[in-house]
């Protein structure tokens, strides 16, 4: 089932896509507690509204944690000049977002005044939705809701306005992680379809479109660790909670590999087939 989060009349309501055109109107705020309800399939309407008469919102506004993985796919390591990685000597390199990241289908991408080189990174998003610690591999799917498409946008330079030793390895590292915070940085969405109905998360395609121009065309079959991976990997560090959102990583096709970057009226678009296709624009 795809279940999705809006504003109507001035209030964040969350539903049911029954079709592509109208909404089982399900309760206020967005699908936080639906989740943790386990997103009861049987949930009697409380209202039926068109799809042309709310405005979509990213399904989770303010989820517990919000982690990204980086270095996920080989094509994409070794586009911006890195080696290609070797799995059995790596452990899945997780970060943090904040949820004033977040924003959802439609929402414009800020461009911020720390940086010029500010890039696209189409993702599949996993939404956790019953707690899991220090769970197997085998068992982690199971510990999933359902998923979203997802953009993580990144800054790959800051410039603070001032010269610094950039030469120090803690530098740029520090600048790497503060280029995936910033406000709008985190598109979700257009809706979150339940796990059940997504079937295997090892094949979803994965596309992006830069003014009307496909820069990314993947799969998620090429990850270098799996969504349940990184799930029970996760669990090792911290509790994951329901609806907290894990991105997966993003394949070949960003601009950083070619130097081309977002620019004020850019359009893009991330298709992942049956999760729908996530645009917005940049500002």
């Amino acid at each position: 089932m795809r279940f999705v989060s809006y504003l109507r009349d001035g209030g964040v309501r969350h539903g049911r896509l029954d079709d592509d055109t109208t909404i089982a109107e399900l309760g206020d705020g967005d699908l936080q507690r639906l989740v943790e309800q386990g997103l009861p399939p049987g949930t009697a309407a409380t209202a039926r509204v068109g799809v042309a008469e709310v405005t979509l919102l990213a399904p989770l506004q303010r989820p517990g944690k919000l982690l990204a993985a980086a270095a996920n796919y080989q094509d994409h390591v070794t586009e911006t000049g890195g080696e290609p990685l070797d799995k059995s000597r790596l452990s899945p390199r997780l970060f943090l977002k904040p949820p004033t990241s977040i924003v959802g289908p439609g929402a414009v991408i800020p461009l911020p005044d720390i940086s010029h080189e500010v890039d696209w990174e189409a993702e599949l998003a996993v939404v956790i939705g019953t707690a899991a610690r220090n769970v197997s591999v085998a068992d982690a799917l199971g510990h999933v809701a359902g998923y979203m498409a997802a953009n993580d946008v990144s800054a790959r330079s800051v410039d603070y306005g001032f010269e610094r030793d950039t030469d120090d390895k803690a530098v740029w590292f520090f600048d790497w992680l503060a280029g995936k915070w910033c406000d709008g940085f985190a598109p979700l969405g257009p809706w979150l379809l339940s796990a059940d109905e997504a079937g295997e998360p090892q094949a979803i395609p994965i596309r992006l479109d830069l003014n009307g121009v496909t820069r990314q065309h993947g799969s998620t079959k090429d990850m270098i660790f799996s969504v349940a991976e990184l799930i029970a990997h996760a669990s090792r560090l911290m509790t994951l909670e329901p609806g907290d959102v894990i991105l997966t990583g993003t394949p070949s096709g960003v601009g950083a590999a070619t130097g081309e970057y977002l620019k004020p009226g850019d359009e893009l678009l991330v298709d992942l087939g049956p999760l729908g296709t996530l645009r917005n624009t940049v500002a």
